[in-house]
C-alpha cells in the first residue's frame, strides 16, 4: 500500500513537472512571437502597419478618384472622396502642379516617365512614357503618387535646361509655390517620382554618373540626401512603394494582397503574375519568375478578391477571379459589356471585401477626355450575380482614373 501511494505520488508529481514544462515553453514562446510583433525593427510587408489619421480619405467604405485638370494659367490633381452607392462627393483635395514638374511630355524637353504624365499628359499626339496605357496598368500606377492617407504627391521636375530631372512633392491644400524640391543639383536623371506609404520619403529609378541604373530614396524631412535602394531596370517601368520599412519593386500592375505576403505584378520577360513579397527593393529578375504564379488568360489584372483570388480581365473580355496559388479559374465569368455594345471594359479597382469592381467602358482604344455618358463607369459584382449599376456624378470624366475602394 505504502509502495503504491509513493508510485502515485511520483506520477503526480512528474505530471505536474511535465504540465509547468509545456506551460513555461508556451508562454516563452508567446512572448516571443509578441516580441517580433512589437519590434519595430522587424520588416512587415503589408501596409496596415501604418496608423492613419481618420478622414474622409482614409474610412471603410470609400472610394477615391484623381483627375488632372488643365487650365491657361494652373494645372492640377483633383483627389475625391465618395460614397459608393450614391455616389455622393466627402471631400476634395487639391494639388496644385508646379510650373517645373513634368506633367506632359512635349518637343525640345528630355522625356519623362512619371504616372503624372499618364494622369495628365497623354493624348493621341503625346503617348503614354511607358509601353501599355491600359487603364489597368494606368490605375495602379497613379496611385503610387499618393501617400496612404492622401496627403502628398511625388512629382518628377525639370531643371531649367529641360534636361535635369528631380524629384519633389506637393502638398495637398497648396498653391502653385507650395512644393519642396529635394535635389538641385545639376545633372540629375530622377524619374518614377512616387510616395512611401507614410509619406516620409519619395522614391525614383535614376541613373548614376558613371550610368548605373539604380532606384532611390529622399526623405521629405531633414537634409533629403540620397538613399540608393537596391538596382534597376532604367525608366522605363513604374514603381510601388509598399511595406513597413518601405520597400519598391519595380513593375507594373502591381496590387498587394490584403496580407501583404504577395502581390501581383508585370514585366517584359518575367513569366508569371503573382510573387511572393521580398525584404530588397529592385524590380523582378528571372528567379522571381521560377517563384511565380502564372493566372492563366489573364491579359488585365484588377486586384485581389482576398487573400488567395486575383480578378482578372480574360481574353475573351470578361472577368474572372483565379486562384493565386494554382493560377486556375475559380467562380463564373463575369461580362460588363453585351455583345452588341460595340464597346470594351477594363477593370479599374476591387472593394476591400472582394465583392465589387468598377470597370471603365469605352470604344476601343478610346479615352477623349470628353464627359462620362450613363454607364462609362459601372459597378460590378465579382460574382457576376448582381447586375451591374452605372457610375454617375457630374465632375468624373472618362479621364477620372479610381484609384482605391477601402
Amino acid at each position: 500500500m505504502l509502495r503504491a501511494a509513493l508510485t502515485n505520488k511520483v506520477a503526480v508529481l512528474a505530471a505536474a513537472l511535465i504540465l509547468l514544462g509545456l506551460q513555461g515553453c508556451s508562454s516563452s514562446q508567446s512572448e516571443e512571437e509578441k516580441g517580433k510583433e512589437q519590434d519595430p525593427s522587424a520588416p512587415y510587408r503589408g501596409n496596415r502597419g501604418y496608423t492613419l489619421s481618420d478622414s474622409p480619405f482614409t474610412r471603410q467604405g470609400t472610394v477615391v478618384t484623381a483627375t488632372c485638370s488643365l487650365g491657361a494659367r494652373f494645372a492640377g490633381v483633383n483627389v475625391q472622396s465618395w460614397e459608393p452607392g450614391r455616389w455622393k462627393l466627402r471631400e476634395t483635395r487639391n494639388f496644385f502642379i508646379p510650373v517645373d514638374a513634368a506633367f506632359t511630355n512635349y518637343p525640345d524637353a528630355k522625356n519623362v516617365n512619371s504616372p503624372l504624365v499618364d494622369l495628365c499628359g497623354v493624348s493621341s499626339d503625346r503617348p503614354s512614357p511607358y509601353a501599355v496605357n491600359d487603364l489597368e496598368y494606368v490605375a495602379p500606377r497613379v496611385r503610387a503618387l499618393f501617400d496612404l492617407a492622401f496627403t502628398r504627391m511625388a512629382v518628377v521636375l525639370r531643371g531649367p535646361d529641360a534636361r535635369t530631372t528631380h524629384v519633389g512633392y506637393v502638398e495637398s491644400g497648396g498653391n502653385a509655390e507650395d512644393f519642396v524640391r529635394l535635389s538641385d543639383a545639376s545633372g540629375d536623371d530622377e524619374q518614377n517620382a512616387v510616395m512611401a506609404p507614410d509619406g516620409r520619403s519619395v522614391w525614383f529609378t535614376y541613373i548614376t554618373a558613371d550610368g548605373m541604373r539604380r532606384i532611390g530614396s529622399r526623405s521629405t524631412e531633414g537634409d533629403h540626401r540620397l538613399s540608393d535602394e537596391g538596382p534597376a531596370m532604367g525608366h522605363e517601368l513604374p514603381l510601388t512603394v509598399t511595406g513597413k520599412p518601405p520597400r519598391a519593386v519595380q513593375a507594373d500592375m502591381v496590387h498587394l494582397a490584403p496580407d501583404g505576403r504577395r502581390l501581383t505584378a508585370t514585366a517584359p520577360k518575367i513569366y508569371g503574375h503573382v510573387f511572393p513579397t521580398v525584404d530588397s527593393s529592385g524590380p523582378l529578375t528571372a528567379a522571381s519568375g521560377r517563384s511565380a504564379t502564372h493566372l492563366s488568360g489573364c491579359v488585365g489584372i484588377v486586384g485581389w478578391v482576398g487573400d488567395e483570388r486575383v480578378l482578372c480581365r480574360t481574353q475573351s473580355g470578361t472577368f474572372r477571379a483565379l486562384n493565386a496559388r494554382t493560377g486556375r479559374t475559380e467562380g463564373a465569368a463575369v461580362a460588363v459589356v453585351r455583345e452588341d455594345e460595340g464597346s470594351v471594359a477594363e477593370g479599374m479597382l476591387v472593394s476591400a471585401d472582394g465583392a465589387k469592381f468598377i470597370a471603365s467602358v469605352h470604344s476601343p482604344n478610346d479615352r477623349s477626355g470628353q464627359p462620362v455618358g450613363l454607364g462609362d463607369f459601372r459597378v460590378v459584382s465579382t460574382s457576376g450575380e448582381d447586375t451591374a449599376t452605372p457610375v454617375s456624378a457630374e465632375s468624373l470624366t472618362s479621364d477620372t482614373v479610381f484609384l482605391e475602394w477601402r
